[in-house]
């Protein structure tokens, strides 16, 4: 499975792909950041990393897109933001007929260093000892988009996996179910 991770931002908004599978441990494909002018006016920002993200979707090819789910912090316009950076990243995998899952900032730390608390520097350096890197990715925004990434492939994967098995599941038992009526499958 290959997996885009997004860690959005309108100045940095990182980006990070890795390939991984259950019992593999994951290997980096690409790793970088969309960069915005902060003197260019909204839209055009805007512009610049739907842009950006879907030149990683279509040279990449991803399977998925994970993206940081957005929360309230205490600077409302960064949120909004990040938010904004977010839809795109939404948007673009949506319209590339990709799965899009959202995984919060303590799932994704929890997932790659063990505590939902760990800063920055943890997770960068948890991001380097998993996929075998002498140093994290940088800057910063580079690493959590990777540990995003390795995030979903850990944790979203499996989910995906037990909610398709639920969904063939149902139709199982609606198509006997049907059978039963003397509706022909």
């Amino acid at each position: 499975m290959r997996v885009l991770g997004v860690d959005p931002g309108l100045t940095r908004c990182g980006v990070g792909v890795i390939d991984g599978a259950p019992g593999r441990p994951p290997q980096l494909v690409a790793v970088g950041v969309i960069r915005t002018p902060s003197t260019l006016d909204l839209p055009q920002r805007l512009v610049m990393i739907e842009a950006g993200l879907i030149e990683w979707v279509a040279g990449y090819k991803p399977d998925v897109v994970a993206v940081e789910r957005v929360f309230a912090d205490v600077n409302v316009l960064s949120v909004i933001g990040t938010a904004q950076a977010a839809g795109l990243a939404m948007l673009v995998g949506a319209r590339a007929g990709l799965p899009v899952h959202l995984h919060t900032p303590t799932e994704v730390k929890a997932a790659i260093t063990g505590s939902g608390r760990a800063d920055k520097a943890q997770v960068g350096t948890m991001v380097a000892r998993i996929l075998k890197l002498t140093e994290p990715p940088k800057p910063a925004d580079a690493a959590d988009a990777v540990a995003l990434a390795i995030c979903h492939l850990w944790r979203g994967a499996g989910a995906d996996r037990i909610a398709q098995a639920i969904e063939k599941q149902a139709l199982a038992k609606q198509a006997l179910a049907e059978r039963g009526r003397g509706v022909p499958a």
